[in-house]
């Protein structure tokens, strides 16, 4: 459940000392404010992410563990991944509220509901192009028409096409971003298959939705992880008590595949 180290050092080349010195500052004040609360890495970095990327946030985390400011520890969960919790040196007494903070990380992140997501997710977003007649050419594949991707077993989760035109669509329905090696290569499947790749998202990092369009292709940001309605209460849960993005709804509103269909809308005049 923890960041990959390989994307942090791709993106710390490209950082200033200042950018990380104010991500630093932020996160120092931030568990100051909160002194008797525990915090794992991920949720800290998904709460900071509208200013700084995950692994600038872990950077910071690691510095201040460094520094003695904060404590941390790895905790095991009962499903077999680990988590790192932190809390701030000051909180004595943190064992309880770690303890809460894994039950609920127990809770959502079981192999049982992950799996689940990603499922539903697709089914989203299947059922919201659908709306928008986007016509399904195909599930899973990494062949269409005439072309087969050779370099690997990768797929794609749906091809999509509208008035003549094809888009690639990868669904990741996580809290953590797409991993970058996986987001580069499926930007190189769909241009050998001569479709256009779409990344239908929780969240990007800004560089690489940049890398997205220079190679013609768009990023539908969702914000929220989305549960099935039937875990409503444990989505309630996560966001109210982690502050974590996560939502149940039936449905993607029609405003959030609109943004797509205006853009693909340009393509078309």
């Amino acid at each position: 459940m923890e960041g990959r180290e390989g994307e942090e050092e791709y993106i710390n080349q490209e950082q200033t000392d200042e950018y990380n010195a104010d991500a630093y500052a932020e996160l120092k004040s931030f568990l100051d404010k909160n002194k008797e609360k525990v915090f794992y890495g991920r949720q800290l970095e998904v709460i900071h992410e509208n200013k700084y990327f995950h692994w600038v946030t872990n950077r910071a985390l690691r510095l201040l563990v460094a520094e003695g400011y904060i404590l941390s520890e790895k905790r095991a969960l009962k499903w077999g991944g680990t988590i790192t919790i932190y809390w701030h040196k000051s909180f004595r007494y943190f064992k309880r509220e770690a303890a809460k903070l894994i039950k609920i990380v127990e809770e959502y992140s079981d192999d049982s509901i992950t799996s689940e997501l990603g499922y539903h997710g697709e089914l989203l977003v299947n059922e919201a192009f659908s709306r928008f007649q986007y016509l399904t050419r195909g599930r899973n594949l990494n062949q269409f028409k005439e072309k087969k991707w050779p370099d690997s077993n990768h797929n794609l989760d749906f091809v999509f096409e509208k008035d003549n035109i094809s888009y690639g669509i990868e669904v990741k329905n996580t809290l953590g971003y797409i991993d970058k090696e996986e987001f580069h290569l499926k930007i190189r499947l769909c241009h050998y298959l001569d479709i256009i790749p779409v990344f239908v998202v929780r969240m990007l990092p800004k560089n690489w939705i940049i890398d997205l369009i220079k190679a013609g292709g768009y990023a539908l940001l969702l914000k929220y992880q989305l549960y099935p309605p039937y875990f409503k209460s444990l989505a309630k849960k996560a966001r109210e008590e982690l502050e974590l993005p996560i939502d149940s709804p039936r449905t993607l509103l029609d405003g959030t595949i609109q943004r797509f269909d205006n853009w693909h809308k340009k393509h078309v005049n």
